[in-house]
């Protein structure tokens, strides 16, 4: 009579890892391409100055103006006839009772002043005006 044999099975000590780095590298892609586009805002080139940065982190509405003279709060088109409203509601929404305003270096001195001018008769007195810090040359001492 013969014996049944009997198969003896091993444990598998090596773990097959290509299928996850190819999704690793796959998501790594991904990631670095679409980081750059999850910048939000208004594209605008903001005037540069040797101003010292501000250490205090402040909540505010940002209002911006672009190159064309459209205005925006919080990144959000406004009409300028109802300007005031919706800068009010923002103020409200945020509880804050701070404006900063980027605009782009292009844009007409009138067209700024016609902001602010606006965010006085409101009775705002927290305004400041976002630059970008002048960089230095190299070598230059």
């Amino acid at each position: 009579m013969r014996r049944p044999r009997h198969r003896s099975y091993t444990a598998m000590a090596d773990i097959n890892i290509t299928n996850l780095v190819d999704v690793v590298l796959v998501l790594l892609i991904i990631f670095m391409i679409s980081a750059p586009l999850l910048q939000s805002g208004i594209d605008i080139n903001l005037p540069t100055t040797r101003a010292a940065p501000i250490e205090e982190e402040t909540e505010g509405v940002v209002v911006t103006i672009d190159d064309k003279g459209g205005i925006y709060i919080n990144d959000v088109w406004a009409r300028i006839d109802g300007f005031e409203k919706a800068l009010e509601n923002e103020l409200q929404k945020k509880n804050t009772s701070s404006v900063y305003i980027r605009a782009d270096s292009s844009v007409a001195y009138g067209t700024a002043i016609a902001v602010i001018g606006r965010l006085k008769e409101m009775g705002i007195e927290g305004i400041g005006l976002i630059t970008e810090p002048l960089k230095e040359k190299k070598g230059k001492r």
